[in-house]
């Protein structure tokens, strides 16, 4: 495969003529914009770059990106994009879904992608709630949370998109929020990966579930709750006076009390995003007792399927595959009469 050429772009020319419709206040449209900045800093082809969405608030991103859209069916935009990705591997894939579209009808294709490691980014808009069908609680909706699929309290154990993302074996985590200036590094870093990019991004829904992540994403006062973590560095947060360290007898993580910015003294762990360990722990942190684990957790390539896909055709067209008559022919096959 070539490697795609860089062009010169700027956030305008990412921007189409169609009205941008999600509701006034809607972390979406922080999303948007971090997006269409990304772009033309990784030197991204409008021409060789494709949205695909599935259904959601979500998933009208495709109409408001200047570039090749899908706006696909429920659930199923892993699907779509592996299709596009293996009929031409040359175009730049993003997915765009949500914690409705992409853990609840589409988690098995969420697995299946992230699994078989196709080389695209995919962007899990997390708000924790049904904004599109009027406010019913979804999978990562926290215990009692009231909906109008929940009026006395939702009883479903959430789940983590993270974490069922590093159990169905993605190489790569990252976790950021729709206002924070960050995210574009995030996304940048997804890009930069060769294979299936996770990106989990907490999205406040204005409506349905209001400033539900207020407590470590609100636009000003919340970093102390941040924990961003970069690979090499230590794992600080509270401006540098608290740190993450392994309690070794336990095999957990803990806090500490970081004095005179003396970190190593205080045993505060090294962030290595090569170690998938570490990254279950960072995925798993309960927030209130522990900062928001936010950046890239995990970061691990190995080959795509795209790849493995087209080495399989060269040997097929260079008739090294297995010869389908010979096979009908090996017994294994039967007739049925009626």
């Amino acid at each position: 495969m070539n490697e795609m050429t860089s062009i010169e772009t700027t956030l305008k020319d990412w921007e189409t003529d169609q009205e941008v419709r999600w509701c006034p206040g809607c972390g979406d449209y922080a999303i948007l914009k971090a997006v269409q900045r990304t772009l033309p800093q990784i030197g991204a082809d409008p021409k060789n770059t494709v949205f695909v969405s599935g259904i959601g608030c979500s998933s009208r991103f495709p109409y408001y990106v200047e570039s090749y859209g899908f706006h696909t069916i429920h659930g199923r935009a892993p699907a779509f994009a592996t299709g596009v990705k293996l009929a031409n591997p040359e175009l730049d894939v993003w997915i765009v879904t949500g914690d409705g579209d992409g853990m609840s009808i589409g988690g098995n294709h969420t697995m299946h992608i992230l699994r078989r490691n196709l080389d695209c980014q995919i962007m899990l808009f997390n708000n924790e709630i049904y904004g599109l069908t009027k406010g019913q609680y979804s999978p990562t909706s926290r215990l009692g949370t009231s909906s109008p699929s929940s009026p006395q309290g939702s009883v479903d154990r959430p789940a983590s998109p993270c974490a069922f993302a590093l159990g169905s074996g993605a190489r790569f985590i990252a976790r950021g929020f729709d206002v924070s200036k960050k995210l574009p590094d995030v996304l940048k870093a997804a890009h930069a990966h060769k294979g299936a990019a996770f990106i989990e991004i907490f999205q406040n829904c204005i409506v349905y579930n209001k400033d539900v992540f207020h407590d470590f994403a609100a636009p000003k006062g919340a970093e102390d709750q941040q924990l961003w973590c970069n690979d090499g560095e230590p794992l600080l947060f509270a401006g540098g006076t608290k740190g993450i360290a392994l309690d070794e007898p336990t095999c957990t993580l803990k806090i500490v009390d970081v004095v005179d910015d003396d970190w190593k003294a205080a045993g505060v762990a090294v962030h290595n995003t090569k170690n998938r360990a570490l990254a279950h722990m960072l995925v798993e942190l309960p927030f209130g007792p522990f900062p928001m684990a936010l950046g890239v957790l995990y970061d691990d390539p190995r080959p795509t399927f795209e790849g493995a896909v087209a080495e399989e055709r060269a040997k097929s067209i260079a008739g090294k595959a297995p010869d389908l008559g010979k096979l009908l022919g090996a017994g294994q096959s039967w007739t049925v009469k009626g």
